[in-house]
């Protein structure tokens, strides 16, 4: 790849380690209670270092940097300070700090947000301002509970578009986050939401979704006290060419909310199945990343080699099987959270274009069509002997084009579920526009249920 597209590239992974885009899986925590009423003080002479500091590993130092019981005098001070400005502020401002509620504790819920100003008082205070004006629209819509509602679409339609689901726990506690941008297609994407919905969907994933996992957890381990995550960044299939400026601006957007609001939340992320010109390309930046950050990452050219590590942070029956462990695979946790078996794929229509299916004896199919297309296309559904099995309906987006105006979706099947058996359904897609026209995107998505 040229230098630009590297470049592109380093920046989509770094900013990939702050997402949490998830649907909840059918394993989804209990309802727990949103906040203790009272949170107890702790006294500031607990959270200073004890031990003499000099005979730690260089590691060690990095890994304890700035959490209770490893702060400095002046650290100490900073952080009495800054439990004041909280107090005394109250309100909104507190929330914004206690955004995991109060069962974090006081003790690292303050250290996380001092951690990511690097104890700068005048800064910390300034990132909480500034969160708590991110959060008020959000907040003022309880930051969407309805996770379909708020993405405009069912989650697992957009999980199918681009993998990414939470799996078990790590042994420190911690919820495991699965990520696939190598399967990732924005294209698809782009055919059934909108910017507007993507950013309503993952403040539901922060607030209403990993909370819940961390308070789940935090109630069955009372000595539970870090809410980070372990993320696993699986890059298998992915090329630069998968990285437009579409893609990263979902992502900067993400990311800049998570930064912002949830700072401090990444415990280790495991970057697995890396290209060899990507293994290159992080020596060469690593030495200008934040130690820190760079010391919670760890790099593995494939799923095999990184399996010691993964381990070593994820017990075996936490750990998915297409991860070197004995639980759920990830392919079987993602087609659990739909009630329907999916299949999805682009069409990128001009003359024509199709996309076709098998179905059991026992299954039957619904064929949605989502799109942006203004040209338009029909469409037609076809057997194995080439003969149509329902009416050719015309698809065309019927609103504007833009960021924020929802996709148009059609039930091409709307007069009644195609019945198997049948080796094979075909979608033809016939294009409407003329011979000048750009190629137009369309995404054909079988729903197959059992009968």
């Amino acid at each position: 790849p040229n230098t630009n597209s590297t470049i592109k590239f380093i920046i989509y992974i770094f900013i990939s380690i702050l997402i949490m885009t998830v649907k909840e899986a059918s394993s989804s925590p209990a309802k727990t209670t949103a906040a203790t009423l009272t949170l107890e003080p702790c006294n500031v002479s607990d959270l200073l270092e004890k031990d003499n500091s000099s005979f730690k590993s260089k590691q060690q130092k990095l890994a304890e940097w700035g959490f209770p019981g490893h702060l400095t005098k002046a650290e100490g001070e900073i952080f009495t300070k800054f439990r004041a400005e909280v107090n005394k502020r109250g309100g909104e401002f507190r929330n914004t700090v206690y955004s995991f509620t109060y069962e974090e504790g006081e003790a690292y819920t303050l250290t996380r947000w001092l951690r990511a100003r690097k104890y700068n008082l005048s800064d910390t205070i300034t990132m909480v301002e500034e969160a708590t004006q991110t959060r008020a629209k959000p907040r003022q819509h309880d930051y969407y509970p309805n996770a379909e509602l708020a993405l405009g679409v069912d989650p697992a339609l957009f999980n199918a578009q681009y993998p990414q689901l939470y799996s078990g726990f790590s042994k420190s506690g911690c919820p495991v986050f699965y990520s696939k941008p190598g399967r990732l297609d924005i294209d698809g994407i782009e055919c059934i939401t909108t910017l507007e919905g993507i950013l309503k969907y993952h403040w539901h994933v922060m607030q209403q979704d990993y909370k819940s996992r961390l308070l789940a957890f935090k109630l069955e381990n009372p000595d539970f006290k870090r809410f980070e995550c372990v993320s696993v960044l699986d890059l298998s299939h992915l090329t630069v060419t998968k990285l437009g400026s579409r893609t990263l601006d979902i992502i900067k957007k993400q990311a800049s909310i998570d930064s912002l609001c949830f700072p401090e939340t990444m415990n280790k992320m495991v970057i697995v199945n890396a290209p060899t010109f990507f293994n290159v390309t992080w020596k060469m930046i690593k030495g200008f990343v934040d130690v820190r950050t760079a010391s919670k990452i760890e790099l593995f050219s494939s799923t095999k080699a990184a399996e010691k590590c993964l381990k070593g942070l994820i017990a075996d029956d936490q750990l998915p099987r297409d991860y070197g462990g004995t639980a759920e695979s990830t392919d079987v946790t993602l087609a659990k959270m739909s009630v329907s078996k999916i299949k999805t794929e682009v069409l990128y229509v001009k003359s024509s274009a199709s996309s076709k299916i098998a179905l059991a004896a026992n299954e039957e199919a619904e064929v949605w069509i989502y799109t942006r297309s203004k040209a338009g296309a029909d469409f037609h559904l076809i057997n194995e002997s080439k003969t149509p099995v329902g009416p050719v309906t015309n698809v065309k987006h019927v609103g504007a084009v833009d960021d924020n105006t929802p996709p148009t979706r059609k039930n091409i099947t709307a007069s009644g579920n195609i019945q198997g058996p049948m080796s094979l359904l075909k979608v033809k897609a016939v294009g409407k526009g003329s011979i000048l026209s750009a190629n137009e995107t369309y995404l054909v998505v079988f729903k197959i249920h059992q009968k």
